[in-house]
């Protein structure tokens, strides 16, 4: 694994606690097609029905995987151009 994004891995980066809960930090970085992507997802570990007295290695395995899915199933839209 020379490149990060050339591999579209999905990295762990945190878990963080917020004022609406628990939260585990990932960014991903990948190229396809010709296009280069960046993108920081965060998943809600009751979301993931994950609690944080729960082994970290089974935080993150079952976090990422939800996010993996959540992202493949992304219908991501174009928004337009303005004109000013």
């Amino acid at each position: 694994m020379h490149n990060l994004a050339e591999n579209c891995v999905v990295r762990f980066i945190s878990i963080a606690k917020k004022k609406d809960g628990w939260f585990a930090n990932f960014k991903v970085k990948g190229m396809k097609n010709g296009a280069t992507f960046s993108t920081s997802i965060c998943v809600d570990l009751s979301a993931a029905e994950m609690d944080v007295t729960y082994p970290l290695e089974t935080i993150i395995s079952k976090s990422a995987r939800l996010a993996v899915d959540e992202f493949e199933k992304s219908e991501f839209q174009f928004e337009g151009m303005a004109a000013n």
